[in-house]
């Protein structure tokens, strides 16, 4: 028996070593030139018109060491493996260990408010709100990055130093370069209360611009330093993102056998979608409107074809992880925003049942206060929601013709994830009428 044992020990050690060979293939790659790239604003809701760093594809030759599998990890792994093998992976998950939640969106989907679930769990929860944002600015114009090889690698491995609560390799990103660890820039910090309390909130310096300050209290530059030590000590972690669009890039994440991954993937009807990026990016979206004035959208146009693409990326990463593969196996969840919008604390109590993270009350009680505001308070970028009325709210702005665009190029996704189709402009507008199958997802 011992002799069976010590052979699979050895296979699965010579496994690890090639996986980590190979693995340096799809990190960032050496052949990148250094250059000078002008910056690229993201088309999300956090981006501003700042120009980026005048930094250089350099930063691209960043590596995260893995350190090597112990015997205590293999151990763990052929657990893992045999409890995920039954029906007993809900009992594993609760077992008290530290969790480690990567909640994957794409823009408008609602994430931002869904992200607070988690930031709102309390001291033993580390929330990081959109860390890849500093990536993407530095990596978007880079030739080789745009073959779409190359970045889904790189978030995949900040992603998990993160998790492992180094900020070391994000800090190649961050423009300026922090000094000694420091930086007043961390993309919205504010929105992640784990950076705005103690000990990471230091003394205020005056003569510091902060781009990004805490709001709930005054706090001085971000120290990573700080920040790290933090990390570690807190029980749960969890990472917001509309950055990562390809589910089977995460595989080595989620097989990493220092973390214990969870991927929420939260979905939106495109057609909602499409009238929220619509308001939100509005120099963006200068080519629909002007369609939706017209009554005629060209199909073979570029924006359309990106729509399609949108759609396409969100389907497939869904079907994969509905499927069920080896290495997602109880491990990723489907929640649709709108299910989210009309219960909100059932969905969230579902999220945090399905992570084995306890459901604090001061997330109940932040899901409370915050589903049943005033219109008033809930702008564009507000995280404070009448949950129930923003969920239908789009099917009055958005004229009729986008809508026949959108669900003939994003039908396959539209009917993967339980959205009705409208006839008419009038089935659209009547807010009677359920756009919604009641639909259960494995």
């Amino acid at each position: 028996m011992r002799t069976k044992y010590a052979i699979v020990f050895i296979c699965v050690v010579a496994l690890v070593i090639i996986e980590k060979e190979s693995n340096i293939l799809s990190r960032v790659s050496d052949k990148l030139i250094p250059r000078q790239t002008p910056q690229q604003t993201p088309q999300t809701p956090e981006s501003d018109n700042n120009t980026g760093p005048k930094g250089s594809a350099a930063v691209l030759k960043v590596l995260l060491a893995k350190q090597p599998a112990t015997k205590n990890n293999l151990t763990n792994f052929f657990e893992k493996k045999e409890v995920d093998e039954t029906d007993g992976i809900k009992a594993h998950r609760n077992s008290g260990s530290r969790k480690h939640v990567l909640l994957m969106a794409s823009t408008r989907t609602g994430s931002s408010f869904v992200g607070e679930f988690f930031n709102q769990h309390g001291e033993t929860m580390f929330y990081l709100f959109e860390p890849l944002w500093h990536v993407e600015r530095v990596m978007a114009t880079a030739a080789e990055v745009n073959n779409g090889t190359v970045l889904p690698g790189v978030y995949r491995d900040i992603l998990q130093a993160l998790f492992l609560c180094d900020f070391s390799p994000l800090e190649k990103f961050i423009s300026p370069p922090p000094k000694n660890h420091i930086t007043p820039d961390l993309f919205r910090r504010e929105s992640s209360l784990s950076l705005c309390e103690d000990p990471v909130c230091t003394t205020v310096l005056k003569e510091v611009f902060e781009r990004y300050h805490c709001k709930i209290r005054q706090c001085g530059p971000l120290n990573l330093t700080l920040a790290s030590e933090s990390c570690l000590t807190k029980q749960h972690h969890a990472i917001k993102t509309v950055r990562v669009r390809q589910l089977d890039t995460l595989q080595p994440l989620v097989e990493d056998l220092r973390l214990d991954v969870t991927v929420i993937q939260l979905v939106r009807d495109p057609r909602a979608i499409l009238a929220s990026r619509m308001v939100a990016f509005s120099s963006k979206y200068r080519t629909w409107k002007a369609w939706a004035q017209d009554g005629q959208v060209p199909e073979d146009d570029e924006e359309v074809k990106r729509l399609k693409g949108n759609c396409d990326q969100v389907r497939i990463s869904a079907e994969l992880g509905l499927s069920k593969p080896h290495w997602l196996k109880g491990r990723y969840m489907l929640v649709r925003y709108e299910d989210i919008a009309r219960y909100p604390m059932q969905k969230a109590e579902e999220m945090y049942k399905f992570t084995g993270i306890p459901f604090s009350s001061q997330a109940r009680d932040w899901i409370l206060r915050n589903t049943q505001t005033t219109e008033e308070a809930s702008g564009i970028y507000s995280t404070q929601k009448n949950s129930s009325e923003q969920a239908e709210k789009w099917r009055i702005g958005i004229p009729f013709t986008l809508v026949q665009v959108v669900q003939k190029v994003c039908a396959p996704t539209m009917k993967l994830f339980g959205y009705k189709f409208v006839d008419d402009e009038k089935a659209l507008t009547n807010k009677s009428i359920s756009l919604l199958e009641d639909k259960q997802f494995p």
